[in-house]
């Protein structure tokens, strides 16, 4: 079982590093890419500067309102040139789970020091046989490895977004209420 948990660890490494060299071939290494990432950056940080010294005039109102406009359309376009690669490797990372998900079937991998709640023990448990749900399938260790890897990769990398960026909430799937502020 522990050699289970290990060999999970490393595909989860390898294909999180296999995503981020896919992605720095599609989009990072693109002069586009570069070019709308400083643009993002330098609004972000224009604005940030914006917001502090906030008054009541009209005029400094109806720039933030345009900044903003700015910031939120090249996020989106930034957003919009990492979409391409983000199809192409979910089609490869599904053949990838597919793949995997058929070597560990019906294996425990792991066992959980808990009992997972009702609606997470369909993925933790998935085409385990017998009723004891702190077993662990590869499907749940996969994906809780993956989540936590990837996004550990891009700081180490310095792939992932910005402090300043994140903290705007501009990107394309930023939910509504952050977007009207």
């Amino acid at each position: 079982m522990l050699s289970d948990c290990i060999l999970i660890v490393c595909i989860s490494i390898c294909t999180a590093l296999l995503g981020e060299g896919l992605t720095w071939l599609m989009v990072y290494r693109t002069d586009k890419y570069k070019k709308l990432k400083a643009e993002v950056e330098k609004q972000s940080k224009k604005l940030e500067k914006q917001r502090e010294t906030e008054s009541n005039d009209r005029t400094q109102k109806k720039k933030l309102e345009r900044q903003e406009e700015k910031l939120k359309n090249n996020s989106r376009d930034l957003s919009l040139v990492k979409m391409k690669s983000m199809f192409a490797i979910g089609f490869a990372f599904t053949a990838l789970l597919s793949m995997f998900n058929s070597i560990f079937d019906g294996r425990v991998v792991a066992n959980l020091p808990f009992t997972p709640i009702s609606f997470i023990q369909g993925i933790s448990h998935r085409n385990l046989p017998g009723e004891d749900y702190t077993h662990c399938s590869f499907i749940f260790l996969y994906i809780l490895c993956t989540m936590s890897i990837r996004q550990n990769i891009q700081k180490i990398l310095g792939l992932a977004p910005s402090r300043a960026a994140s903290k705007q909430g501009t990107g394309f799937f930023t939910p509504p209420s952050q977007l009207g502020r």
